[in-house]
């Protein structure tokens, strides 16, 4: 654990952060306290309640989200040499702490032998994805019996309860929590004659992020959401059927595209998106729908756009004026 006195001076004009205290509790336990300060009356409350929705909503973590056995004809199924039910593996597989750079989704595996207790180390998955904590329980093979599962793993945000209908292969679903931080408090001290205000922030996560990367990253999303206000050019709205339409400008590089020869259509190929200067957030968006190129973007319209997770008419124009660079007049 490490502790740092603060010292607060009332002179200080800019604002000031710093880690004040940062311990591991365990491998899927760790704690950070920040503290920001001096603030005006009423700005740590502002500060402190946008920080915490944004580290509890905002940041992106993996989970593993599908399991497949081989003719196990249901949830709540035991298997013979294996203490524990199908269920207990599917919630000790919830447990799971990864941390990636995935987008999207990946497929591992889990193929042992018993007799012998099956842990997370036994998770065979692509080099990106790490386990936290090697030792977590996933089963007690009490037989000379093969344990082979399928597992399905991916990044996202928030988290999402699955249906039991959702796969027809014989796989189970497993709800997913995605979060890193597991929780998150701020509190307000002032000082100065009550005029100002000093804002700490106190941070737990599940060990795929320290507190320090979660608030690094909860910052950045958080200026994203709020960037298209930032803007001057307000949009045009009009009420249709009691929804919300937005006029967007005429996306003309399909046909562009289409004039295009082979060996430019080529070339665009090999132009990646990560070499477009995009925008981290507009960047996972599009890594998710699957789009990797300047030819795959290029084939999407604005409606396709518009219609993926977390976009807005801003992103659509950001795309617009790179896009624009790369074609010229």
């Amino acid at each position: 654990m490490v502790r740092e006195k603060v010292t607060v001076s009332t002179q200080t004009l800019q604002w000031k952060w710093k880690c004040v205290e940062s311990r591991t509790d365990s491998k899927r336990l760790c704690y950070g306290r920040f503290v920001l300060f001096p603030l005006m009356k009423g700005q740590a409350d502002t500060i402190g309640i946008a920080m915490r929705r944004a580290l509890l909503g905002e940041i992106e973590g993996t989970c593993i989200t599908r399991a497949k056995f081989e003719k196990i004809p249901h949830e709540y199924s035991t298997i013979m040499g294996i203490q524990e039910s199908v269920h207990e593996i599917l919630m000790n597989l919830k447990e799971i702490v990864l941390r990636s750079n995935l987008y999207g989704t990946c497929d591992a595996s889990i193929c042992v032998k018993g007799p012998r207790y099956v842990t997370a180390q036994d998770i065979i998955s692509p080099p990106y994805v790490e386990i936290v904590d090697n030792t977590q329980h996933i089963a007690n093979l009490t037989e000379s019996i093969d344990l082979c599962i399928g597992l399905q793993i991916e990044r996202n945000r928030g988290y999402d309860i699955k249906s039991t209908n959702n796969f027809q292969d014989g796989s189970y679903p497993i709800d997913a929590v995605f979060m890193p931080v597991r929780n998150a408090n701020h509190s307000i001290h002032s000082y100065g004659n009550e005029k100002q205000e000093i804002l700490f922030l106190e941070i737990w996560t599940n060990g795929s992020l320290t507190p320090k990367e979660a608030l690094h990253e909860a910052s950045r999303n958080l200026i994203d959401l709020f960037i298209p206000f930032l803007h001057t050019e307000e949009e045009n709205f009009h009420l249709d059927d009691n929804q919300h339409k937005v006029t967007l400008p005429v996306f003309t590089f399909h046909d562009k595209l289409a004039k295009l020869g082979k060996k430019k259509k080529k070339a665009l190929k090999s132009i990646f998106i990560d070499q477009l200067e995009l925008p981290p957030r507009i960047y996972n968006c599009l890594k998710r729908s699957n789009i990797y190129t300047l030819f795959d973007l290029l084939n999407n319209t604005q409606e396709d756009l518009m219609k993926m997770g977390h976009f807005c008419i801003e992103d659509v124009r950001q795309i617009f004026g790179i896009i624009e660079k790369h074609f010229g007049n």
